[in-house]
């Protein structure tokens, strides 16, 4: 009897492992390196460049599916919502873009859009989606190879199954901050949090929510700033940074409590997701529609809240207008006097 209670026990075990094994083998890490990239594209993964096509056409992994920007070519232009599910099944249909498969995506190092693919990808029903966060730029250090001639697939039947427990939506997000009790991440600016940087209808925050930019993921948040005063030679500074330096920046939160992310409209909110999730933080939702979304709902309490003044910028506009009607009739006037100043 022993002898059987211990072979069964042993099944038991080894079924466990199984399980165990192949659970793990059909996970993705949320945010992986160049060799892992290269690995994973060696066991068959698909890679998505999701970078505008002219970028993609100067040099991109080889293989590499692009469909476009994937800001513009996703998303609603004045909402920045996803556009209907539909569309989306054959944008990604036509370029072979199977969800089924592993999938790395990938833009320039550090951009948020890379980040935005994947929680595309996963809030379509992608399970296995890794971030190559440092890009095309961290590809081309590791020896990778590139290529300029556009990669293509073989179009799929592609049905998108959406999944609503990755999201939340303003419904969702306005009731939490009437009820004061959701942890909140707000991924933004400083100066869209406090209200001085008005990019909606209203400048502001959701009360209660934490300031933590999303750049505060990078080895150097400064970059994108060094970079436009040519500081720095390149974008090396908008590589992750140390797993120490980001369990640090997070400290104050609560891995094991539903966490909601926001930007503007997703995107940066998307690249905090991962970062949380690479930590351990086990509810993550990223509220897509963002700021544009919840402060277009007057209903919806904002702390910092300061207006959109459309006569001050409708000010300057008719102020521009007059500097360029100054402009053309100067240079006007000073063809004309070349012209009859040119000799006969």
């Amino acid at each position: 009897m022993r002898r059987y209670l211990q072979r069964a026990l042993f099944l038991f075990a080894a079924c466990l492992s199984v399980l165990f094994v192949a659970g793990a083998a059909s996970a993705a890490a949320p945010i992986i390196d160049a060799a892992e990239a290269k690995a994973a594209i060696a066991r068959g993964a698909l890679v998505w460049d999701v970078r505008a096509t002219p970028l993609y056409r100067k040099g991109h992994v080889p293989g590499a599916i692009n469909i476009g920007d994937i800001g513009v070519v996703l998303r609603n232009p004045v909402t920045e919502d996803f556009i209907d599910t539909a569309q989306i099944e054959k944008l990604l249909g036509q370029a072979g873009l199977d969800t089924t498969r592993e999938i790395v995506v990938y833009a320039d190092r550090g951009s948020p859009y890379a980040h935005f693919g994947r929680y595309a990808l996963r809030y379509f029903g992608a399970d296995k989606v890794s971030v190559l966060h440092d890009g095309i730029e961290g590809w081309q250090a590791a020896g990778g190879a590139l290529e300029t001639a556009d990669a293509t697939r073989p179009a799929i039947a592609l049905k998108l199954v959406e999944r609503p427990e990755l999201a939340v939506n303003t419904e969702e997000v306005i009731a939490r901050a009437k009820a004061g009790s959701a942890q909140i991440i707000d991924a933004r600016t400083s100066g869209e949090y406090a209200g001085n940087d008005v990019r909606a209808i209203r400048g502001g925050n959701i009360p209660g929510a934490v300031n933590i930019p999303y750049e505060m993921n990078w080895k150097d948040p400064e970059t994108a700033a060094k970079l436009a005063r040519r500081l720095v030679p390149d974008n090396g500074g908008a590589a992750l940074g140390s797993p120490e330096q980001l369990k640090a920046l997070y400290a104050r939160l609560d891995p094991n409590k539903e966490t909601v992310v926001y930007c503007q409209s997703g995107v940066r909110a998307a690249e905090t997701a991962s970062v949380l999730e690479t930590l351990g933080f086990k509810n993550i939702k990223v509220y897509d529609s963002s700021w544009l979304g919840y402060a277009a709902r007057l209903d919806a309490p904002a702390a910092n809240e300061r207006f959109f003044n459309v006569g001050a910028l409708n000010g300057r506009l008719a102020a521009m207008q007059r500097r360029i009607d100054e402009l053309e009739k100067l240079v006007a006037d000073l063809q004309t006097s070349r012209a009859a100043g040119a000799p006969k």
